[in-house]
């Protein structure tokens, strides 16, 4: 092929090298073979449409006698794949882009070259060069390891059966990486509410959880691609958490991370979409019903050229490997950042209710995390409160221990309670307490009344207080005032009758019968 006999040995390493992916340029460094000459030997190769193990099991002779001139047939394959090896860059460009197939870029191709190769030569050219351009790795999935997740890009509809409108509906779809069993199921939206409750669905129908779930770069379960550190969306991360499973994002613009799901979209638009999109569906679970019954299908049809199906493959290498569900399914937890109050309460603005947090936070920010059943008050990731959510409004949940000593006392004040300590003086008090609220109107406003009575206690002692109950009691007259009195001026130590309350007769007291 050229004018100087070239070494076989030099042509083995071209051709190896060629295999590898080098470039002309590459090669031709490595052998010190001429640039054009290692393009001709080239030609040489590819229009022979060998693969080089085939070549390398061939001796010195055979590799000579297959590297022969052959002249003008050879001008003639030189020529023609020097025309398209220039259009092989631009045409891999073109195949990304939306609607453009390999027929459309041949069909371009024969009408500026109408000598050019046949369809399927051309093919096998532009797949061997897309090849050499991009490599790939072969993934081995190991049992039970990674379930990977997606949204496809066609959407599903449901139609609304009084207005008759057509809604688009997303379809989630996740795969086993050994079984490749599969799930799809349509859902609302692509919000994180519903891809964690798709999530746990997909748990449940494999029977377990995985080592690690593989997403998709969505804002719902990444809140910040990355190559190296990808930031992990807190819902998310939380629900991984309650499962025990471990979020391992694909990267960016990176679709071979994920080619499973990604071909399983590919495939359940065969499988699946034809099947359900034969008639309208007025709500997402009739339109699920449909998809699960086209899905048993999908996940029982043996693999082609096999004689085994997904859902075999499955029970026979991937269901003991998955670890056991939780006892309780996830809640997906809301989210609010609220100020804490001066009266130590923070408003759940959802209820309009309001809930107590340790008297030493007020004025700071603090985040809740809420769910039907419970809410939680964080501050800098430390939870510093928990109540039992109550969806009164205006109302308020109220923990004695986050109260302030003084605020304390007084959320302890009832009826009951001052009766109560005042039965632990003597039963002539707790008469005299019980007297003081009835007097009243309502019990709170004999409260102050009856909290100053008790800490009389501290001036004179138990027996003061009782003989001064004993005396104001005696009057009629009920209240902290007389107490009070009665104790300033000594008067419980008086043992006569205290005659305030009778009237003696005398000629100039009218009486009665002088007003009528």
């Amino acid at each position: 092929m050229a004018n100087k006999t070239i070494d076989m040995s030099k042509i083995r390493l071209l051709l190896r090298l060629h295999a590898q992916g080098y470039g002309k340029k590459t090669i031709s460094a490595h052998t010190g073979i001429a640039r054009n000459t290692v393009k001709k030997y080239l030609l040489r190769f590819v229009s022979l449409q060998l693969t080089f193990d085939h070549i390398d099991k061939l001796n010195d002779h055979e590799l000579e006698q297959l590297f022969a001139d052959k002249d003008k047939a050879e001008s003639i394959v030189a020529e023609r794949y020097v025309d398209l090896e220039a259009l092989l860059p631009q045409m891999e460009k073109q195949l990304k882009r939306k609607g453009i197939t390999r027929l459309v870029l041949w069909e371009q191709y024969r009408q500026n070259h109408p000598d050019g190769y046949s369809r399927s030569h051309f093919n096998q050219l532009l797949q061997d060069y897309m090849g050499r351009s991009q490599p790939v790795m072969h993934m081995e999935h190991k049992a039970g390891d990674k379930l990977f997740i997606d949204f496809a890009g066609d959407k599903l509809h449901v139609t609304d059966a009084e207005t008759g409108e057509v809604q688009d509906v997303e379809v989630f779809v996740a795969i086993l990486g050994c079984s490749q069993l599969t799930y799809v199921e349509a859902v609302q939206s692509q919000k994180k509410e519903d891809l964690i409750k798709v999530c746990e669905h997909a748990f449940h129908y494999i029977g377990g959880t995985p080592a690690a779930v593989v997403p998709d770069n969505l804002k719902s379960a990444v809140t910040r691609s990355s190559r190296y550190e990808p930031k992990i969306n807190e819902a998310f991360a939380a629900f991984a958490e309650h499962y025990n499973v471990v979020v391992l994002p694909a990267r960016a613009y990176r679709p071979k991370d994920k080619a499973l799901v990604e071909g399983a979209v590919k495939l359940i638009y065969r499988s699946i979409y034809p099947k359900v999109s034969e008639q309208p569906y007025t709500s997402l679970e009739a339109l699920n019903t449909a998809i699960w019954a086209a899905l048993e299908l999908h996940n029982n049809t043996p693999f082609k050229a096999r004689d085994y199906s997904r859902r075999q493959q499955f029970d026979e290498l991937e269901k003991e490997t998955l670890s056991p569900l939780p006892v309780y399914q996830y809640e997906v937890k809301q989210q609010a950042v609220v100020t804490v109050m001066k009266n130590g309460h923070i408003c759940l603005r959802a209820d309009k209710h309001y809930y107590s947090v340790p008297y030493k936070y007020i004025g700071k920010k603090v985040k809740l995390l809420y769910t039907s059943a419970a809410v939680e008050v964080y501050l800098s990731y430390e939870c510093i409160a928990v109540h039992k959510r109550d969806m009164r409004k205006y109302q308020y949940t109220t923990l004695v221990d986050h109260l302030a000593s003084a605020h304390r006392y007084k959320s302890e004040w009832s009826a009951a309670w001052f009766i109560a300590q005042a039965g632990q003086i003597s039963t002539e008090v707790a008469d005299y307490i019980t007297k003081v609220i009835e007097s009243k109107q309502h019990p709170e406003q004999a409260y102050k009344s009856c909290s100053g009575i008790l800490s009389l206690v501290r001036k004179g002692g138990n027996e003061r207080l009782i003989r001064a109950c004993c005396r104001a009691a005696s009057y009629g007259n009920y209240s902290y005032r007389i107490i009070e009195d009665i104790l300033t001026k000594n008067l419980d130590h008086d043992d006569t009758v205290d005659q305030a309350g009778y009237m003696p007769d005398h000629h100039n007291i009218r009486g009665s019968s002088y007003y009528q």
